[in-house]
């Protein structure tokens, strides 16, 4: 399975505007070669570059119907989003509902973002604003394909 972005490419640099020290937008997406019998997918954006013991959560997108192979530019957000089938959106780890931008200290070196995606046999049964952990719980057993796209972000000195 194959995830890309036209905002930025495999290991390279994710534009500013994507990040929380720009305008905090998320990027849009895509996605194919989906196997036979996905019902729903599912994005987790993480920063395992973190200064934390798990990684820093920066995205729960999940149910996104299995018809739906991009999701565009700056996503709101509002759970669930009506304009992507009513797909859910979880809790980040600074406590919000939606995509959260890089923004790693300034004299770090950069930081990796995996945007991951997985095709799920089914549609969880998950309420909206929950954590990593309850999203990877309620996934076990349900995957059958991930792809991975990983942009870089480095501190801004402001």
């Amino acid at each position: 399975m194959k995830v890309e972005s036209p905002a930025f490419s495999n290991g390279d640099a994710i534009p500013h505007v994507h990040s929380d020290y720009g305008d905090g937008v998320s990027p849009a997406l895509t996605w194919d070669n989906v196997p036979e019998g996905t019902r729903s997918f599912a994005v987790i954006v993480e920063d395992p570059d973190a200064r934390q013991k798990q990684p820093f959560v920066h995205w729960l997108l999940y149910n996104v119907p299995s018809d739906i192979r991009e999701l565009p530019e700056s996503i709101p957000p509002d759970s669930p989003l009506t304009e992507l089938g009513g797909a859910r959106q979880g809790r980040t780890s600074n406590g919000t509902i939606g995509y959260f931008g890089p923004r790693p200290p300034t004299q770090d070196d950069p930081h990796h973002y995996h945007f991951e995606v997985f095709c799920l046999d089914s549609h969880l049964d998950v309420d909206s604003g929950t954590d990593r952990e309850q999203l990877i719980e309620a996934m076990a057993g349900h995957v059958l394909a991930k792809g991975e796209l990983v942009g870089l972000y480095e501190g801004q000195i402001s």
